[in-house]
């Protein structure tokens, strides 16, 4: 069979990829610490589930508009633009089941064949293929260990041109865990103006951030808001993953064609996930800012005994759930690293360049899990290092 140039490209996930190896291995009897997955260990809180249960229960379970119920809308219009400080209205907000939808249909709805993408190098994989899948060139820009991870501005000035039309921004980051600063996204800001440019802000980490480090947005800028897409979701914070429930915040003329692509795409977003959305915004938030501080404490906890071990260096992650160390001094690649550390280990994680060229010689673990786990598996990785 052949198929289009436009998918030759795709790859599974590499974590779904490690998490099935994984589950094979403990098929034949051995144990495994999963630190692969970026899900968060924690569940909805009960006033979201029960929201989801009684929109079951009264009927909720009908066709929506394309773009997702008022109520909801307006409900995302008023958080992003409290959080922002910037105007936006119910009619900007295009809801969608998960965040990649909105990655998915913006790129639809600017690229034309040979458009180029600037994208986060190591980032989250769908990033690279949702340009492809678009018609678009992805070009990688590499994320600098010693600044926090944020993009190489010297290789981004160099990459920025007239064919740029996306660059994509991921603050906090995945699989990083940096925080960009003010200063980088400032000068961000002004190559996209300068260029014309969208910028894509994924900010589903964005609530996520530790020591109380700020999280700025690009869209806070002024004249970006009118060339930025906000990127956000359910999934991260209030630990929705199986819910399906995310959106982007755009310009108006953008969102009126994006809801057009919905409609003859997705059609809608389940009906009562997204009254469950709405309990989530709009009911007491104390459960999901009580994740914070333990993600803050298992942070502490990996990094430090990451950078006990010999051969690795791991900077703190200000942001999302994601330790990236660094293992060059091992001498390995990353994949072989990740390989042996499963085989051999008994312990799941991702190499580097899962997420992309510039993620080689770094590993990618996910203290989305409990203190017990993470304790067992930096045992495991101790020694497997040692014996080297």
């Amino acid at each position: 069979m052949k198929f289009t140039q436009r998918v030759q490209h795709l790859k599974a996930e590499g974590s779904y990829a490690t998490l099935a190896q994984a589950q094979a291995l403990e098929a034949q009897g051995r144990n495994i610490v999963h630190m692969e997955i970026g899900e968060p260990d924690f569940f909805p809180g009960d006033n979201v589930t029960l929201a989801g249960i009684k929109a079951i229960s009264a009927g909720h379970s009908r066709y929506t508009p394309p773009a997702g119920m008022a109520s909801l809308r307006e409900a995302i219009a008023a958080d992003c633009a409290q959080r922002h400080g910037i105007s936006i209205t119910p009619d900007q907000v295009v809801i969608g089941p998960g965040a990649k939808p909105t990655f998915l249909t913006a790129a639809l709805a600017i690229l034309d064949a040979g458009d180029e993408v600037i994208y986060p190098n190591p980032g989250f994989p769908a990033y690279e293929a949702i340009a492809g899948i678009a018609g678009g060139v992805a070009v990688p820009v590499p994320l600098i260990e010693e600044n926090s991870f944020s993009y190489d501005l010297d290789a981004f000035d160099k990459l920025i041109n007239e064919r740029t039309k996306i660059i994509i921004l991921n603050s906090p980051a995945n699989p990083t865990g940096g925080v960009m600063s003010r200063k980088d996204i400032e000068h961000v800001a002004e190559a996209a103006q300068r260029y014309d440019c969208w910028v894509m802000s994924d900010e589903i980490y964005a609530r996520l951030a530790y020591d109380n480090k700020p999280v700025f947005s690009i869209a806070s800028l002024p004249g970006m808001a009118e060339r930025t897409i906000i990127v956000d979701g359910f999934s991260k914070i209030y630990a929705m993953t199986g819910w399906r429930l995310g959106y982007g915040v755009m310009p108006l003329e953008l969102a009126n064609v994006i809801k057009l692509l919905v409609t003859h795409s997705i059609g809608c977003t389940a009906h009562f996930t997204q009254y469950a959305g709405l309990e989530a915004l709009r009911g007491p938030q104390q459960e999901a800012e009580a994740q914070v501080p333990v993600y803050q404490m298992r942070r502490d906890k990996i990094v430090e005994r990451l950078n006990a071990i010999p051969g690795i260096h791991c900077q703190k992650p200000e942001g999302a759930f994601y330790a990236f160390p660094n293992i060059k001094a091992l001498g390995k690649t990353s994949r072989e690293m990740a390989s042996l550390l499963l085989s051999e280990g008994g312990v799941a994680l991702l190499p580097g360049t899962a997420f992309g060229k510039y993620g080689e010689g770094y590993l990618r673990l996910s203290y989305a899990t409990s203190m017990e786990n993470i304790e067992r598996g930096l045992e495991r990785i101790e020694g497997v290092v040692r014996s080297l």
